[in-house]
């Protein structure tokens, strides 16, 4: 039987429309997985917990909730606000932008398009790599503590559409590399992109998106219409 993955990045280059654009952050827009590795051993040290368990569950998932799994005394917001926060200062250096990042917020700032971050980390660590990297920062910006429950859970692309003041609008597109946020994306009612960034083709299918490109390069935004952005996504998997 032929795997659910067999095909390849080549389909014709197609241009789409959406109200708004809510993007994940981390494995979406920066790659900071040597420095989010790090903290987590160093975490699972001070916890005596063996790190590959914590690493195997906890990217697109809250550090709030995945604290709850190991120790409860520290799942609260002002130590995850103060851990998180560390990881830029100390890891800096450790994180780079996904290929086509940096292009991709800016242009959506140039053109006027409605655009937001939708992410699991909390609003030190989201503010820690923009400045480090020295990335466009979000004016909608939806963080951890800013929800009851995290990605599966919709409420955070809800909240963001909201903040967009597209509370309507099922026309919003979705940025994405974990099958968590896919599934969030989706149960909200959404379009979702999802690159291959931290995940199998496989799992990504398997979660739901729409479509699925390697990278931010296969995805530019050709302008704003009417309030509306148009993206021309190219080299997605068919």
């Amino acid at each position: 039987m032929a795997s659910i993955e067999t095909g390849s990045f080549c389909a014709t280059s197609q241009v789409l429309t959406f109200d708004g654009l809510l993007s994940d952050f981390d494995g979406t827009i920066v790659d900071s997985t040597d420095a989010i590795v790090k903290h987590w051993h160093q975490i699972a040290d001070e916890l005596n917990v063996d790190p590959k368990t914590i690493l195997a569950t906890s990217h697109g998932r809250r550090s709030i909730d995945t604290m709850k799994l190991y120790d409860e005394s520290k799942a609260n917001w002002d130590y995850v606000n103060y851990i998180e926060g560390r990881i830029p200062e100390v890891y800096g250096s450790d994180a780079v932008e996904i290929p086509g990042g940096r292009d991709l917020l800016d242009a959506l700032e140039t053109a006027g398009a409605r655009w937001g971050v939708v992410t699991s980390g909390t609003r030190a660590l989201i503010n820690g790599w923009l400045r480090v990297l020295e990335l466009p920062h979000p004016k909608m910006l939806v963080v951890a503590e800013d929800v009851h429950q995290g990605k599966p859970d919709p409420c955070c692309y809800l909240l963001g559409r909201k903040q967009l003041g597209l509370e309507d609008s099922t026309s919003i597109v979705v940025l994405e590399d974990a099958p968590s946020g896919i599934k969030a994306g989706k149960a909200a009612g959404f379009t979702v992109i999802a690159l291959t960034t931290t995940h199998s083709l496989t799992k990504l299918q398997e979660a739901g998106a729409d479509l699925i490109v390697e990278d931010l390069r296969s995805i530019l935004v050709k302008g704003v219409v009417d309030g509306r952005v148009q993206l021309e996504i190219k080299n997605a998997f068919q």
